[in-house]
């Protein structure tokens, strides 16, 4: 049996009453007693002495793209470039330095930051791509950039029909612009392709993550992450706690598996189902009820309703817990129409809407009705406050509502969507409590009524976000608990009331998982 007393003069537990702590005793990986008693009863155990000025929780990401984040690391980042001539000139620089052949892939292309906001085209991708593939995805997933030269390998022409939940955008003569979006992504997965193993470039963001305070994930990606992960914990290099969701094109094969939600151990863990509603706001495709200003269209239905009600049935009853993406107003109103049948039929199935970022007022008491986690990311409302303003307006909905959501007694889970936002979850509680961008604008933050505390901001992305996939032994430092923690170089409590802006630059010092040391800051 390991045994280890952890002291520090400012422990937050995240207990409901009485938080704070001074030494935690820690046996075989969990919490078994606190304070004086822990002290008292810790003969013979290793003794740490926390650095920092504050001990808290691991943190966790209830909404995160790890095999994506991972295969970011070796490909051109484009989300600060301000113009397209900027974006080009990252572009050619990256594609000199790869081997011939190799595909230009990810980029997180943001057109909206541009100072002419328009989305670009293949010919403008044609000129410095030279004779390789590209397929540059924007900053929210939503859309592909391609070059003429991957339209051509696809067999994508002016013939080529827009698929179900899609849309192949075309200039004025009805040729195919380069631009693919949602479900018409997909198109180009018959281009032959090779690309590097992912466990490498896994385990670096594993490293990263641990770094910026996170402990454990819910991660969204595919079949290639779920292979990887489990190679890792067989390998017993898996450090993070995993909760690994299935996507719907796998959905069959992981009912013939006979996987179940929550089968697993404390590290590696199968999680729910996620199926797609609509698109994103910046792609201009989240499925609202009204027209966005400025532009045609309510923007894309990802999957017609009786189709997602369909699958989400077959998830539910086969025993696996269920998340849909839904951003739009009318997308939240349809997935709670999905979530109402799962209810009608008997079936607890954890249930939760990614993102909930656009929702009708009349729709909020459903979550609670229906018990329905809001899992949401603060940093999102920071990132979109401007273009939300733009092409929204003033209609009423409750956007970002993550205070709404807390008063209507809704759950709500924390998390990034990296590599759509920064994972560091320092600034998605620096958003939540403040709602200002890193630059401190707008001053007083945008929409302010909708900030939350500190203290239910990190309940959040700990207690909330486990729970969220059906996890209570996490997430608190109390006996019974595992004893997942974070040293850091500031006291996020004494800040909130002092200088909030601060909150997002914190520096975490040390990471413990199970009571052994994840990460430590040189």
């Amino acid at each position: 049996m390991s045994r280890t007393l952890f002291r520090h003069d400012r422990i937050w537990t995240g207990a409901s009453e009485n938080p704070w702590t001074e030494a935690l005793l820690v046996e075989d990986g969990r919490v078994v007693a606190m304070g004086a008693e822990a002290v008292g009863t810790a003969s013979g155990a290793e003794t740490v002495d926390l650095p920092g000025a504050l001990v808290m929780p691991g943190l966790h990401d209830a909404h995160i793209h790890t095999e994506w984040l991972s295969r970011d690391l070796s490909s051109v980042d484009l989300r600060e470039a301000r113009s397209l001539e900027e974006t080009l000139e990252l572009v050619r620089a990256h594609a000199e330095g790869l081997p011939d052949g190799e595909l230009l892939h990810s980029g997180r292309w943001n057109h909206n930051r541009w100072a002419v906001p328009e989305q670009p085209d293949r010919h403008a991708l044609d000129t410095v791509s030279g004779d390789r593939v590209a397929a540059l995805s924007s900053v929210d997933g939503h859309t592909i950039w391609a070059n003429s030269l991957a339209l051509q390998q696809a067999g994508i022409t002016r013939d080529t029909p827009d698929p179900v939940g899609g849309e192949i955008v075309r200039d004025a003569s009805g040729e195919p612009t380069g631009i693919l979006r949602e479900s018409a992504q997909r198109l180009l997965d018959v281009i032959p392709r090779e690309e590097s193993p992912l466990r490498p470039w896994l385990e670096r963001c594993q490293d990263w993550l641990l770094s910026v305070g996170l402990t454990s994930i819910t991660d969204i990606d595919g079949e290639d992450a779920r292979a990887a992960y489990a190679e890792l914990h067989a390998d017993g290099a898996l450090r993070l706690r995993v909760t690994k969701c299935t996507r719907d094109p796998d959905l069959e094969l992981a009912i013939s598996e006979g996987r179940r939600s929550g089968q697993g151990d404390d590290v590696f863990r199968v999680g729910p189902v996620k199926f797609f509603s609509d698109g994103a706001l910046g792609s201009h495709t989240a499925h609202m009820t009204e027209p966005f200003i400025g532009h045609e269209g309510c923007g894309i239905a990802a999957m017609p309703y009786d189709v997602l009600l369909e699958r989400t049935m077959l998830a539910a009853r086969n025993g696996l817990d269920v998340v849909t993406h839904a951003i739009g107003d009318e997308a939240n109103r349809l997935v709670l129409g999905t979530f109402e049948a799962v209810r009608a039929d008997g079936l607890d199935t954890l249930l939760r809407i990614e993102h909930a970022q656009h929702v009708l007022p009349v729709d909020v008491p459903r979550f609670r009705a229906l018990d329905v986690v809001a899992s949401m990311q603060p940093t999102h409302c920071t990132a979109d406050l401007d273009l939300a303003d733009e092409i929204i307006g003033p209609r009423r909905l409750a956007s970002y509502a993550w205070r709404t959501f807390l008063d209507a007694g809704v759950r709500v889970a924390f998390g990034s969507d990296a590599p759509v936002e920064d994972p560091n979850p320092f600034y998605g509680l620096h958003a939540a409590v403040t709602r200002q961008r890193a630059d401190g604008q707008p001053l007083g933050g945008w929409r302010p009524e909708e900030r939350v505390t500190l203290t239910e901001a990190v309940h959040a992305f700990t207690v909330a976000a486990h729970e969220s996939v059906g996890r209570t032994d996490v997430g608190r430092l109390v006996p019974g608990q595992l004893a997942d923690l974070v040293a850091v170089d500031r006291d996020l409590w004494a800040l909130e009331e002092s200088s909030p802006s601060d909150i997002r630059d914190t520096v975490v010092l040390q990471t413990w998982v199970g009571g052994e040391i994840a990460y430590q800051r040189s």
